[in-house]
């Protein structure tokens, strides 16, 4: 266990060397941001390497006070692998407004050390969470006991957490939250129809409502006022995490990805400009024989169809790639000026999932390509994803671990490759319940989405074992960026009842530049590394180089 009168110490000590190095850093950054107007190959190894010190520092920043630049860094950190993603080159007009945008940091951090935004670092407690990305998350609960339970449980998570036990103390800090969730029991369900719940509109943060009450009036109330979700007392609240996950994970995992596939140049381009320029990442296909091609390099989450092509037709195509099982998921919408109600429909009973008459409208595009990626991508997690952590499940992590060394191999970049074990978990199980130690898994499983990149990739490999990959990553760097999750996770406090207790992690990684080992062998040599690291005495990291550290 930690002694809270060591920690603070501690941690103004290591925020004493991180501004040192933070200055350092962002001179870097702005060296290298210099570079990017200049375009061709060096503005090109430039960003790349912009985004990753973007992406360290975004996961450092918040950590030790500078809020305000962390969270500046994660959203060029995006903007950055956008420009890397974007199909047919960076756009010279966003590298230029990302180079100024990177070299304006400094003034953010001025602005810290002068105090006019930095938040210093407190003590782990009820409420609070150690890590940047740590959403924040209001509870109107007017029972203590409730209150003070999920608060604990959810700050366990990794959340912030903070306790409202009247309606009229949200006033304006309900627009600093990231969710809401509201006891009706109370006061009954009069208490939505006023502010700020009665302001239902997108901006507002996700409602999660809690009700004594389970009877579908209740469910439609909450309905009514914006609830994304509901739950009835006793309250399972790794359900609600589960909930609350889900919620943020609708504007997390990329922009969603389109493939047009139609013989039209101009009107596929067209198609192209009008998504892309809408947040979408679009690739065409004018020549149908690399359809199959396109599928699995690009992995689209919807295809547009035409259904009339010279020598092949569009249902006939949905038909070859409904051939592949893995394709069984991507929702394909035929485009057609046909608008005979027989035809449409035969073309839908083979292999389509919708319709758009020709000409399409703007809207009529993006609403439809939007509303039917969200909700493939809605399916596919919740079928690829463990029910306690929402991570990856066995297979389909390693399946990203082979995807992922393909790309390595193509592109001559560098990957990694982690494995991931509580330690002493058995003993959390023993002691505390095997409820405790779902949190405690929910807990490490919380702090690895936020810490890693939204391109890397964790799975649940089995019991308290995860994966973590990391492309574009190499072992060193992964190291460090582990070692931060790692020293994060060993100071977050559990509770059970009135007992509070620590938890620590052992990892193992392994990595290369252009593969040379299958997927097996580098998952074999992360567990090999993972067993010496457990060997050694635990709660530390050792790869490759046989680096290593503990507490």
């Amino acid at each position: 266990m930690h002694d809270n009168d060591q920690l603070g110490p501690q941690l103004a000590a290591l925020e004493a060397r991180f501004r040192e190095r933070l200055n350092k850093e962002l001179e870097t950054l702005k060296q290298l941001a210099a570079r990017l107007p200049a375009g061709g190959p060096d503005a090109d190894a430039a960003l790349l390497e912009v985004r990753d010190r973007l992406h360290k520092l975004a996961g450092s920043a918040g950590t030790f006070g500078y809020g305000e630049l962390g969270s500046r860094c994660r959203e060029l950190e995006t903007q950055a692998q956008n420009e890397i993603d974007r199909a047919g080159g960076s756009n010279q007009a966003a590298l230029n407004a990302l180079a100024v945008a990177t070299q304006h940091l400094h003034v953010l951090l001025q602005r810290n050390q002068q105090g006019q935004d930095k938040a210093q670092p407190q003590p782990l407690s009820a409420g609070t969470s150690l890590g940047s990305g740590g959403r924040h998350i209001g509870l109107l609960i007017a029972d203590s006991a409730l209150a003070q339970q999920m608060s604990q449980t959810l700050t366990s998570f990794g959340y912030q957490v903070s306790l409202f036990r009247r309606q009229a103390e949200l006033g304006e800090a309900t627009a600093r939250l990231d969710a809401l969730v509201v006891d009706t029991s109370p006061h009954g369900y009069n208490m939505l129809l006023q502010a700020p719940f009665a302001d239902n509109t997108t901006e507002a943060p996700p409602l999660l409502v809690i009700s004594s009450q389970d009877d579908f009036i209740s469910r439609l109330q909450a309905v009514r006022a914006g609830a994304r979700g509901f739950f009835t007392k006793p309250v399972d609240l790794p359900s609600l995490e589960s909930r609350l996950e889900r919620c943020f994970n609708n504007h997390l995992g990329g922009p969603f990805r389109v493939l047009v596939v139609d013989d039209d140049a101009e009107l596929a381009t067209r198609y192209q400009l009008v998504l892309s320029n809408n947040g979408m990442l679009v690739e065409t296909a004018f020549d149908p024989n690399l359809l199959l091609e396109k599928m699995h390099n690009f992995l689209p989450d919807v295809v547009l169809m035409d259904i009339n092509m010279p020598d092949y037709n569009g249902p006939e195509l949905a038909q070859v790639i409904r051939l592949n099982d893995d394709w069984l998921r991507v929702p394909i919408v035929y485009l057609s000026a046909e608008t005979n109600a027989e035809r449409q429909m035969s073309a839908l009973l083979k292999a389509g999932d919708d319709f758009i008459t020709k000409p399409i409208s703007d809207n009529a595009l993006l609403t439809t390509v939007y509303a039917r990626a969200q909700r493939a991508r809605m399916v596919s997690e919740a079928l690829a994803r463990d029910s306690l952590t929402g991570l990856l499940k066995h297979a389909d992590i390693k399946e990203q671990v082979e995807i992922e060394v393909e790309r390595a191999r193509r592109s001559q970049q560098p990957m990694t490759v982690a494995m991931i074990d509580i330690d002493h978990f058995k003993s959390v199980n023993d002691q505390y319940g095997h409820a405790v130690g779902d949190n405690v898994i929910r807990g490490l499983s919380n702090l690895l989405r936020q810490r890693l990149r939204k391109v890397d990739r964790l799975g649940r490999y089995g019991g308290e074992e995860f994966v973590a990959v990391l492309p574009n990553c190499a072992t060193s760097d992964a190291w460090l960026i582990l070692e931060e999750i790692r020293e994060a996770f060993h100071a977050l406090q559990f509770s059970s009842g009135n007992q509070s207790f620590y938890c620590s992690f052992s990892a193992g990684i392994s990595g290369c530049v252009a593969p040379e080992w299958e997927c097996d062998h580098l998952l074999e040599h992360a567990d090999r590394n993972l067993y010496r690291a457990k060997h050694a005495g635990r709660n530390q990291i050792i790869g490759p180089a046989q680096r290593n550290s503990a507490d």
